[in-house]
């Protein structure tokens, strides 16, 4: 019964250190109930342990983010709290655009990459939350870029954007079928960007740092 399992939840502020979680702070997390995250601890989908001389179970930060990744739930709250959004664009006037926008919000960690072959060697490093992905690159095509993240399982959570000014329909489905989650097209409003990277990532979109 959900009654007899504690509820206890330091806050959100202190996910990026906690280090074992009740199955309450777990719910609070994955923003499920509490009976779910019980449900899939007692069937094994979900492992930790037992306190012992006590019906309270515990789950491991590192089971619950691998959880978290199977289910493809934003594991932002367990990483610090900002969201780490990838830039790829050979353009240097939009990056520097996308780049300052998100960067003045507050709410996200930015890096930039002008090419397929930079993005990989960013993507294996930085492990982004959100990719924002040129489809035309001078070295490669988005949907390769696409297919390439979504065949590593340590990428499963991330989220990717597609932009581009000239693209046939055609290629956005071909796009979607690589494993891109939006696409939109350019020129674009940057706020409706920042909106759309908030709602993928899972971060609450109203609140800003000033």
């Amino acid at each position: 019964m959900g009654a007899s399992e504690d509820t206890n939840a330091s806050g959100p502020v202190s996910w990026a250190s906690k280090k074992i979680f009740t199955t309450g702070e777990a719910a609070e997390v994955c923003k499920v109930s509490q009976q779910t995250i019980i449900r899939c601890f007692d069937s094994g989908r979900l492992s930790g342990f037992r306190v012992p001389g006590s019906k309270f179970r515990r789950i491991p930060r590192e089971e619950l983010i691998r959880f978290m990744r199977d289910n493809d739930i934003p594991t932002t709250a367990l990483e610090g709290g900002r969201t780490r959004v990838l830039i790829v664009d050979d353009e240097p006037e939009i990056v520097s655009i996308m780049t300052e926008v998100l960067e003045r919000d507050g709410r996200f960690d930015v890096r930039s990459a002008s090419t397929g072959y930079d993005a990989g060697m960013l993507t294996e490093s930085f492990k982004p939350n959100v990719i924002i992905l040129d489809y035309l690159l001078p070295d490669i095509n988005g949907n390769v870029v696409c297919r390439r993240i979504r065949e590593r399982s340590d990428m499963a959570s991330t989220r990717i954007i597609c932009v581009s000014g000239v693209v046939k329909h055609e290629e956005i489905d071909g796009l979607m079928r690589s494993g891109m989650d939006e696409f939109i097209k350019k020129p674009f409003d940057v706020d409706h960007l920042v909106l759309r990277i908030a709602t993928l990532a899972g971060i609450p979109s109203a609140s800003r740092a000033g």
